[in-house]
C-alpha cells in the first residue's frame, strides 16, 4: 500500500504542474519534464533499485510482465486520474526503469492546439494519405487526435485505428470509431494493417509507420480510396518522401514513387517551441500540400527540388518551418536562440529575421 501511495503521488505532482512526462529509475528521484526540459524535483529521498522495481511493477498486468521478462521492453498504456498514461517499461544496466507520458483526456481542437487551418481541408477528404512528422514528443499523435475528434463530430464514418499502444480515446459521435491496440486486440501489428480492408474502413489511423511492411500497408490503403492519417519521424516535410521511398529496396523504388505520388496529400512537421516568457510553449508547423508540382518531383525523383516549391507556394497553403519560426521570432513569442536550434541553415535564418 505504501508503494501505490507514492506512485500516485508521483502522478498526481505530474498532473499537478503540468508534466508531460514522468522518469522512473534507480538511483534518482522521480524526473518530470515540463515544457520539453527536464526537471529534478526535490521529492525526498532517491529510489533504490527495487523500490523503481515495485513502483513500476503496479503499472504491470501479469501478460506484460510475461512480455518483459521476455523482449526486456514493453509498451502500454493505462488510465489514471482523468488521464491517460502511455508506457514504456525497460531494462538498464540490469534494473528495470519506466517511462510515463501524460496524455490528456479531452482532445483539444484545432484553436486550441493552435494547428493550422489547413488540417481541417486535410480532414475532410475521402482519400489520399496525410503525414505528420516532427520528434518525439512534439505532438504529433495530438494532431493526429484533433483531426480524428473533427472527423468524427462532422462526418459519419468509420474510423479504424491501429496502434502500439492507444493513446487517446474516442467516444463515438457522428462516426464509429474502432480503436485496435497491438498485445490486445492483434496479435501483429502487420496482420491488423493486412485486415483492416475487411473493416469497411473510412478513416484508417496507424500509429507510426516503422517497418517497410507498415509503410506498403499504407500505401495499399491509401491506394483503395481510404483516408489514411499517420505519424514519421522526419526532420521536415521535403525529406519525408525520401525517407519512404528508401526504406524499400532499390528494385521497388520506382514503384514506391509512383504510389506515394498517387495518394499523398500533404505532409505536417511540427515543433513545440518553448515560448519566451517561459511558460508554455508554442506549435509551429511547416507544411507540404502534395500539388502537382510536388507530385512530379517525386515520380522524377527530383526530391531535393521539393523544398523551394514549399517556399514559392503561399498561396496553396505551403510554410517553411523556418518561415513559421522567423514569424515567432518577429512577434516575441520565442526567442532568437530557440529558434536558431530547430532552424537548418542558421546563417540563412538570421537574415530573414533581420
Amino acid at each position: 500500500m505504501a508503494d501505490l501511495a507514492r506512485l500516485k503521488g508521483i502522478f498526481q505532482r505530474a498532473v499537478e504542474i503540468g508534466a508531460s512526462d514522468v522518469h522512473i529509475v534507480a538511483g534518482e528521484n522521480a524526473i518530470y519534464r515540463i515544457d520539453g526540459a527536464l526537471k529534478k524535483l526535490d521529492d525526498g529521498t532517491a529510489l533504490s533499485a527495487k523500490e523503481a522495481e515495485d513502483l513500476i511493477a503496479l503499472t504491470l498486468r501479469p501478460d506484460l510482465v510475461k512480455r518483459l521478462k521476455k523482449l526486456k521492453e514493453v509498451d502500454f498504456s493505462f488510465s489514471f486520474d482523468g488521464s491517460r498514461v502511455r508506457a514504456n517499461v525497460f531494462f538498464e544496466r540490469g534494473n528495470i526503469a519506466g517511462s510515463f507520458r501524460f496524455i490528456p483526456g479531452q482532445v483539444k481542437n484545432f484553436e486550441e492546439l493552435g494547428l493550422p487551418p489547413i488540417l481541417q481541408d486535410f480532414a475532410k477528404r475521402e482519400q489520399g494519405l496525410l503525414i505528420v512528422t516532427g520528434p518525439t514528443g512534439h505532438g504529433k499523435s495530438t494532431t493526429i487526435a484533433s483531426m480524428i475528434d473533427f472527423i468524427n463530430a462532422a462526418f459519419s464514418r468509420h474510423i479504424v485505428t491501429v496502434e502500439d499502444p492507444i493513446e487517446y480515446i474516442f467516444q463515438n459521435r457522428k462516426s464509429i470509431i474502432s480503436q485496435r491496440e497491438y498485445g490486445n486486440d492483434t496479435l501483429s501489428f502487420a496482420r491488423a494493417l493486412r485486415s483492416v480492408l475487411r473493416e469497411d474502413p473510412d478513416v484508417v489511423f496507424v500509429g507510426e509507420m516503422r517497418d517497410p511492411a507498415t509503410f506498403e500497408a499504407v500505401l495499399t490503403i491509401a491506394e483503395t480510396g481510404h483516408l489514411v492519417l499517420t505519424t514519421l519521424h522526419t526532420n521536415d516535410a521535403a525529406q519525408t518522401p525520401g525517407r519512404i521511398i528508401d526504406i524499400f529496396p532499390r528494385e521497388q523504388q520506382a514503384q514506391v514513387r509512383q504510389q506515394l505520388a498517387n495518394v499523398l496529400s500533404g505532409v505536417i512537421s511540427q515543433r513545440l517551441i518553448p515560448r519566451a516568457s517561459g511558460k508554455g510553449r508554442v506549435l509551429a508547423s511547416e507544411i507540404m500540400v502534395a500539388n502537382s508540382a510536388i507530385k512530379n518531383l517525386i515520380r522524377e525523383s527530383k526530391l531535393h527540388q521539393i523544398n523551394s516549391v514549399i517556399q514559392t507556394s503561399a498561396s496553396e497553403g505551403m510554410i517553411t518551418l523556418d518561415k513559421v519560426l522567423a514569424d515567432f521570432v518577429s512577434r516575441g513569442e520565442i526567442t532568437l536562440e530557440e529558434a536558431l536550434q530547430w532552424t537548418s541553415d542558421p546563417k540563412a535564418f538570421k537574415q530573414m529575421v533581420f
